[in-house]
């Protein structure tokens, strides 16, 4: 294959399909060449094209919550009391510096993430 910009949609689909053949390469092979700038031009096309927006603090919390199994009476101490914590969560209050080191500590989330700004309820 040519390797040539990624322009349209027809040239995406066709560097993911030979990109599917040739991924398991060696590396420092020709083909194995080909699919790592293959892999990197379809990256930035995807990063153009369908960016993934991250979700927002409050969010991110609870998905982090989900995937190590913690409840939101887990978070009592953490963010603070259990008013605390059902407020933070319903997005009723928002979270201090103090509760973002914390959460960055004991969650291992990214405080560049949770100082993001977001809505709060009404």
């Amino acid at each position: 294959m040519e390797i040539r910009p990624i322009k349209t949609e027809s040239d995406y689909e066709k560097a993911l399909e030979r990109l599917e053949v040739i991924f398991d390469a060696a590396p420092n092979t020709k083909e194995g060449d080909e699919a790592e700038i293959l892999s990197l031009l379809i990256d930035n096309y995807e990063n153009q094209f369908f960016p993934i927006e991250a979700p927002d603090p409050i969010e991110a919390i609870k998905i982090r919550m989900e995937e190590m199994n913690i409840k939101q009476k887990d978070l009592i101490g953490i963010i603070g009391g259990k008013s605390s914590v059902s407020e933070i969560l319903s997005k009723k209050k928002r979270l201090t510096v103090g509760m973002i080191r914390e959460l960055e500590r004991v969650l291992n989330i990214s405080a560049s993430v949770l100082v993001n700004n977001y809505q709060l309820s009404k």
